[in-house]
């Protein structure tokens, strides 16, 4: 009888501690497969803006990005739309990387050539350096750069095998340092002597990812 209690536990031994070394196994598995997806923006490339990045696993549930943005517009509906950034980013996924809700922190910074949307109008805008000249604002644009960061918030999960979907957005903060010019004359409108610098919160990222698996 107690011999037979001996087979009976030792057998619950080596099945438990199987079990442990498979479990252990996959963790460990798990942990060097570590993902890499490269993703292109689908939400720009039917008005020709570029939008690419690429997301590595560090663990379980989080991730960093990185991404470029490249819109090349000297004119794009009569407006200056010449804007390139870049940006990184860490992802913290509440279920796991790559998958389900997600938050970020990201930064980034960006050189740009465009026209603010309150400078689209008609409307007169006084030279702030020379006397009785006058702008038509919708000829007024905007040359500098910036730096930003901000949160992200996002959701992602899986198309195929092989491809995923991320839908997100990013708010947080523009510090910019830009000088105003007009496009007829070529004359600044601004009184600035250097940059101008302005701060304002603002989404500045998001849009509809789609993802494919490198590795």
């Amino acid at each position: 009888m107690k011999y037979n209690i001996f087979i009976a536990a030792l057998s619950l031994f080596s099945v438990i501690n199987i079990s442990a070394q498979e479990n252990q196994t996959q963790e460990i598995k798990s942990e060097s497969e570590k993902k890499v997806y490269i993703k292109g923006n689908a939400l720009f490339v039917p008005i020709g803006i570029i939008n690419l990045g690429l997301e590595h696993q560090i663990n379980k549930k989080i991730t960093v990005q990185g991404d470029v943005f490249v819109s090349p517009w000297k004119s794009f509906a009569g407006h200056e739309l010449q804007y390139y950034s870049i940006s990184l980013e860490g992802r913290y996924y509440f279920r796991e990387a790559f998958d389900g809700w997600y938050l970020g922190a990201n930064i980034g910074a960006s050189s740009f050539v465009l026209q603010k949307w309150n400078y689209w109008n008609d409307n007169s805008s006084p030279s702030k350096i020379e006397q009785n000249v006058v702008f038509t604002s919708s000829n007024l644009y905007q040359k500098g750069y910036s730096f930003l960061a901000g949160i992200t918030a996002g959701y992602q999960f899986k198309l195929s095998e092989n491809w995923r979907m991320d839908l997100y957005g990013t708010v947080g903060t523009s510090q910019d340092f830009y000088k105003g010019y007009d496009r007829v004359s070529g004359k600044r409108y601004d009184i600035a002597h250097g940059y101008n610098k302005s701060g304002e919160i603002i989404p500045y990222r998001g849009g509809v990812m789609i993802s494919y698996r490198l590795k």
